[in-house]
């Protein structure tokens, strides 16, 4: 049996002994986590309010920065991915902005995505984060338009925002990780039900932009497409460092640049590669090298993960 079999086993048992129970308010945070599996008649996935997914943010327990050590988004901040998808080479550009969208009555962090082959844009998408006052960093919401050759908006397949016709915010980074804790990233019923599984805290990994240790691993997987899963490495420090296809089409992303906000006296430019001038801790040793993950590549599942 190959790895992803049985992490994917695992993974579908940990959701079978999982339930999720709506929260009071954010601090009780298990309305998120991931539940368990759909039941075997087939049935579609119940909505928000069926399911008992329904988490209660009040805006007195979220705060203005998001500073989680694994996915921090600090505004002035671009990352620069590189990888294919769908069969062509791709780039993307995310930046973190510093423009704010009110959501339910709680101030998020607007984070744009661009995604080009060469000159022509595939995909714009506005996505909306906010952290709680324990360090969850929650995620309300985007705004997604993919685009023909010609550069025609050609769907805005997956939109969704927190509040609208039954959509749930989710976290998508818990303020202290830990192995096997599973939770739902979104809920709008048929559009986003992204959910993910903790897998390893102790990953090493090396990308473009450096070599880090103690990387976060996780599996995310949506049942609306039951046989893709992704793997995603985060990087304390950084973030999302690394993201591959672990079944369905081949993709893969890399990191390659981060160029920070501004810090110190009109004129000066921090370096590419200097986690430290914004004060970010720098978890890996000398930049540079090909790309490569140190832990082997994943093979095709053959096993849907938890269904909610």
């Amino acid at each position: 049996m190959g790895a992803t079999l049985i992490v994917v086993a695992a993974a579908w048992l940990v959701g079978a002994s999982c339930t999720s129970s709506p929260a009071s308010k954010p601090s009780s945070r298990q309305s998120p986590r991931a539940a368990s599996p759909a039941p075997a008649t087939g049935e579609p996935s119940p909505s928000a309010s069926a399911s008992g997914y329904h988490p209660a943010v009040q805006a007195a327990d979220f705060v203005q920065t998001i500073d989680n050590p694994y996915l921090p988004w600090i505004p002035g901040t671009t990352y620069v991915f590189r990888g294919i998808k769908e069969g062509e080479a791709q780039r993307d550009e995310v930046v973190v902005t510093d423009r704010t969208k009110v959501i339910l009555g709680i101030t998020c962090v607007v984070v744009t995505d661009l995604a080009t082959h060469g000159n022509r844009l595939l995909e714009k998408t506005e996505d909306w984060y906010a952290q709680d006052e324990e360090g969850n960093v929650w995620y309300f919401g985007e705004d997604t338009a993919s685009y023909d050759e010609k550069g025609h908006v050609e769907s805005r397949e997956g939109s969704w925002e927190a509040g609208g016709d039954g959509a749930q915010p989710g976290i998508v980074m818990p303020a202290h990780p830990q192995v096997t804790e599973s939770y739902r990233q979104e809920f709008y019923q048929g559009q986003a039900e992204d959910m993910f599984w903790i897998v390893s805290l102790s990953r090493t990994v090396k990308v473009p932009y450096g070599k880090f240790q103690n990387v976060m691993e996780t599996l995310e997987w949506t049942p609306l497409e039951p046989n893709v899963i992704d793997t995603k490495f985060y990087a304390a420090g950084v973030g999302v460092i690394l993201e591959v296809a672990a079944a369905g089409d081949k993709e893969r992303a890399e990191l390659v640049s981060v160029t920070k906000p501004q810090a110190g006296p009109p004129g000066f430019e921090p370096g590419l590669t200097d986690p430290e001038s914004v004060g970010l801790p720098l978890p890996h040793g000398p930049v540079g090298g090909p790309a490569e993950m140190l832990h082997g590549q994943r093979t095709r599942a053959s096993h849907p993960l938890p269904l909610p």
